[in-house]
């Protein structure tokens, strides 16, 4: 539902107390101005610590430096007239008894009142105390209309023209900044060179990994690895490129749906993550990297809103591809953790938002212990596949092999034998594989010379595998895929390794 129409609905519907968390005060203000022209044009009254009320010649001044005063305005309006009180930055005094008092003192009043007092700050901070008496509402980015609104603003201001297709660059690009921040950058990009084009992406682009940063919760990833560069998982490989061009406006002609995910299933050091990296970059879309942990903080509420300002700001950046490493380790162990159900509601509303979400952003999670994750994320719904990342066989070491030597080596790829190498690294992965070159290469450097097959191969046999030193947990999980919980990534290499095959024969 749009802001203004759900804004609306809650003022009609009359609930006293909302609380509006957004950086874009101007904008949110126009809007709510709009709304109130809407209903009868109602009065709005803006309340700021420093200056008190403003807009209103019989109050001005009123309430300046004092909370307290400022809701006591509100039970001298007249209970007939409709208005809107807005109270800037009022989230650092809800901590204060006497305040936290008099708001639900307020919010019986004005349920008999067409008034309605709105919070607006730049994060959601609400006591326990309060937290049925006030209604969250939230104030998304602004979409691509309004975008388009405020670009056709400047160019005309400018005096040139800008064919469609540049227009609609510029506006995806703008996608996920506010609007402050688009009319600062365009009017840097306006003040350089006197215009606005196509040249100017990457200065939007370096606003908007600016912005990102800022939020302390999503990294704007460089994603410059290839499909290519992932050695193996020719089953993986193949859904992927299948699904290259269902991000198009063709392929929502044909009715297909947007992709909505994958779930890496394996374990460590097989390329889940290098997949994760490899889509965004064939894909051409940006990658944008989750810590789950950085959704958790101590105030009540604050999680779950940073949960939601995630998800507003992943849907303004669609499409893109969010990446979220280790997801296990951030939803393990629910129902055991004591912290008052916080990490239950992030995960019911992630959850939700996985089912339900319309918009392109297509979620790939890695995880390596499968056991600690919850059923509900397992279920159909949640991602479009979840796909098994087992060790690489023979013939997948072989090409691992030859991925990281033709990047090492370019020129001298002939000189290594990566048959030999591959038939000497059972149950390697693919990290083991890469660490173990850049062992070699220090051997050889040391003995001031190139590295040799040999050097790799006295590397390999001072390595001990994951699959060796944690064997319990990793054919727990192979049994687990070989049960046919997951799909394969792999095309020709069968689910466990070649060394616990020959274990389980033998048992």
């Amino acid at each position: 539902m749009a802001f203004k129409t759900e804004f609306e609905l809650l003022l009609r519907a009359r609930y006293p107390l909302l609380y509006i968390a957004t950086t874009e005060e101007a904008r949110l203000e126009s809007s709510i101005t709009q709304c109130a022209q809407n209903l009868a044009n109602r009065a709005v009254y803006i309340w700021d610590f420093v200056d008190g009320y403003q807009g209103n010649p019989n109050a001005a001044g009123k309430g300046k430096r004092n909370p307290l005063q400022a809701l006591e305005f509100v039970e001298q309006l007249n209970p007939s007239a409709p208005a809107i009180i807005i109270l800037r930055d009022f989230q650092r005094f809800l901590a204060d008894v006497a305040i936290s008092r008099k708001l639900r003192n307020l919010a019986k009043l004005l349920q008999s009142r067409p008034q309605n007092l709105v919070i607006t700050a730049a994060e959601l901070e609400i006591p326990t105390e309060l937290s049925e008496t006030i209604t969250v509402v939230d104030f998304p980015l602004p979409d691509t209309t309004e975008i388009r609104d405020e670009l056709g603003r400047l160019i005309s201001a400018t005096g040139q023209r800008l064919d469609d297709a540049s227009l609609d660059d510029l506006v995806r690009t703008c996608q996920g900044l506010t609007l402050e921040r688009i009319r600062r950058v365009l009017g840097r990009a306006i003040a350089t060179h006197g215009k606005l084009d196509i040249n100017d992406l990457d200065l939007i682009l370096e606003e908007k990994r600016q912005t990102i940063r800022q939020t302390q919760i999503l990294d704007f990833y460089p994603a410059t690895e290839q499909i290519s560069d992932i050695g193996g998982l020719d089953n993986l490989k193949d859904w992927l490129l299948r699904r290259g061009g269902a991000f198009s406006e063709k392929a929502r002609q044909y009715g297909l749906p947007h992709p909505r995910g994958l779930l890496l299933v394996g374990i460590q050091g097989t390329g889940k993550s290098l997949t994760a990296k490899a889509i965004a970059h064939h894909w051409h879309l940006p990658l944008l990297r989750l810590d789950v942990g950085r959704l958790f903080a101590g105030l009540v509420g604050e999680s779950e809103s940073r949960t939601r300002q995630m998800i507003q700001l992943a849907e303004a950046l669609s499409p893109c591809i969010l990446w979220i490493d280790e997801i296990d380790k951030a939803f393990s162990g629910l129902d055991g953790r004591g912290d008052s159900g916080t990490t239950n509601r992030v995960f019911g509303t992630f959850i939700t938002w996985l089912a339900e979400k319309k918009t392109p952003v297509f979620v790939v999670a890695t995880a390596n212990n499968i056991q600690a994750l919850p059923a509900e994320l397992l279920r159909k719904g949640r991602f479009d596949e979840i796909f098994f990342v087992g060790l690489p066989n023979q013939e997948e070491r072989k090409a691992i092999f030859e991925v990281h030597v033709s990047r090492l080596r370019p020129h001298n790829l002939k000189a290594y034998e990566c048959d030999r190498l591959a038939y000497e690294t059972p149950d390697f992965s693919g990290a083991e594989i890469e660490q173990t070159l850049v062992e070699a290469m220090h051997i050889g450097f040391s003995q001031n010379r190139d590295f040799t097959t040999d050097d790799v191969l006295e590397a390999a046999s001072q390595t001990v595998p994951l699959a060796r030193t944690a064997q319990d947990q990793i054919e727990a999980l192979q049994a687990w895929a070989a049960a046919g919980r997951a799909r394969p990534a792999s095309r020709f290499s069968s689910i466990l390794s070649g060394r616990i095959q020959e274990q389980m024969r033998d048992n």
